[in-house]
């Protein structure tokens, strides 16, 4: 195992006067908060060695610049943290924080490297504090890990094309974990998705689902794990590039309801900085069947509208990926069936989709495979080769009046392995291939001058795949 590496910071009090009741600062590692500093405090956090950025912060204004550092295993990299002087012409509190908020934030901690043993880290540097509280660095102590690039030798099954070469990935997702302090919102969780695939994303609620699009789409940082979005490995110095590939479109797609339809495309071009955003407005529009709305108030829409014009202003990046999340969440049958379409003419323009949803009918129908994640992966593949790994082959039998002796008669059917009564007159028989037993048990029963309404294959719903896999999950009744 890789020896870790360290960061020890410790926070200075301005002169005499420091008060070791201050507001605690939060330390930021690759974007996520991984612990406190308050004044005259000393801390220390581990690290894998490599590539990370660090910041501090207080509050909702006082930052500190970012400080990128790579130590190597073994090393300590010490760092002073102190609040710089406020203007001595600004008096009101209220008045700096509005002035730092519209101007730039990230001056008002000073975040300096300090000189500490980089092989035993003995030494917090000339005039550093005294540590008042230093972290568990045993071997039970938080670890970070640093998205790498996936490489080819990847323990993940590859997703094979018809013709059995390695398909194209749009998403290469691999042990990606996230933590929330001592809750853990997913684990350990890999996948692959193909280019113009519909992927569906299943699990009850409090799952790990949105956390995972959170993640995927760089706007939280997972704790540990890899992965690969739209080609560009996930990490923080990659997020922008990443975000101008994909598009997420949450639960509630946030439109401004005082605005016209056209008025809130303008409004979020503007944010996607595109130059000359009219002919994809005008065509998003065209796609989501909505350009007779375009000068309609967004607050006067139903609810299956405002999902649609959501569905445009993902279109307008012109994404490579999209994030569906919930995308039919309280709509009655024909809007979500709108959707549906919408979906199916965007997987045909050769965009993946990856879908979050509770609506397991909706999964079967759209998506080419689907995952059932319950904070860690379940399952992943297509729903009828998860059919045939959990069920048996089965034919359902029913006759106008019950038989006399069933297992006399389905004796006779060789293919036939087992059997059991639903109801009177209902039979379901266990069979090695419907194919050759349908016959042999059509047979059997004339034979015995059974009465046949009629001799049907038993078929499990990706419904009944879930609840397989979910039911006795000690996770889901928690």
């Amino acid at each position: 195992m890789t020896e870790a590496a360290t960061l020890r910071l410790t926070r200075k009090g301005p002169g005499s006067r420091a008060s070791l009741t201050g507001r605690p600062w939060q330390v930021l590692v690759d974007g996520s908060v991984v612990e406190s500093l308050s004044e005259l405090e000393t801390v220390e956090i581990r690290v894998e060695p490599g590539p990370h950025v660090l910041r501090v912060r207080s509050r909702r204004y006082l930052l500190s610049p970012e400080r990128r550092v790579e130590p190597v295993a073994g090393q300590v990299l010490g760092f002073s943290c102190q609040a710089r002087a406020r203007s001595p012409f600004v008096v009101q509190r209220s008045l700096i924080l509005l002035l730092v908020g519209l101007l730039k934030h990230d001056v008002w901690i000073a975040l300096r490297a300090d000189q500490s043993d980089e092989t035993t880290g003995r030494g917090l540097g000339a005039g550093a504090a005294r540590p008042v509280r230093v972290t568990n660095l045993g071997s039970d102590g938080p670890m970070l890990r640093t998205p790498e690039r996936a490489d080819k030798g990847s323990e993940i099954t590859g997703i094979l094309s018809n013709d059995g070469q390695k398909a194209d990935l749009a998403l290469v997702v691999s042990q990606l974990t996230k933590r929330f302090g001592g809750r853990t919102a997913f684990s350990e969780v890999s996948f692959e998705v193909a280019h113009g695939e519909v992927f569906g994303f299943l699990g009850p609620n409090g799952a790990g689902k949105t956390t995972t699009v959170r993640a995927l789409g760089t706007l939280i940082t997972p704790t540990s794990g890899t992965a690969t979005v739209a080609g560009i490995p996930l990490s923080p110095e990659n997020g922008v590039e990443i975000r101008q590939r994909i598009a997420i479109m949450p639960e509630s797609p946030g439109l401004y309801l005082r605005l016209t339809v056209s008025e809130n495309l303008e409004y979020f071009a503007g944010l996607y900085g595109l130059s000359r955003p009219e002919a994809r407005i005008r065509d998003a529009l065209e796609a989501v069947n909505l350009s007779d709305r375009a000068g309609d108030l967004c607050g006067g829409l139903s609810k299956g509208l405002r999902q649609r014009v959501g569905l445009a202003r993902t279109l307008l990046s012109e994404p490579a990926i999209m994030f569906l999340d919930e995308p039919t969440s309280g709509l009655d049958p024909v809007a979500a069936r709108e959707v549906h379409e919408l979906i199916m003419g965007m997987r045909d323009k050769g965009v993946t989709i990856f879908l979050t949803t509770h609506r397991l009918e909706e999964a079967e129908k759209l998506c080419d495979r689907v995952a059932i994640l319950n904070t860690t992966l379940r399952t992943v593949g297509r729903p009828e080769e998860l059919r045939a790994a959990l069920f048996e082959s089965a034919l359902l039998v029913t006759t106008i009046e019950p038989l006399s002796d069933p297992g006399g008669v389905f004796a006779k059917a060789a293919a036939v392995e087992a059997w059991r009564s639903e109801k009177p007159g209902s039979y379901m028989l266990s069979v090695s291939d419907p194919r050759l037993a349908a016959p042999q048990v059509t047979r059997a029963l004339v034979g015995a001058g059974a009465d046949v309404l009629s001799i049907s294959e038993a078929r499990h719903s990706l419904e009944d795949v879930y609840l397989e896999l979910i039911d006795d999950d000690v996770e889901a009744r928690r």
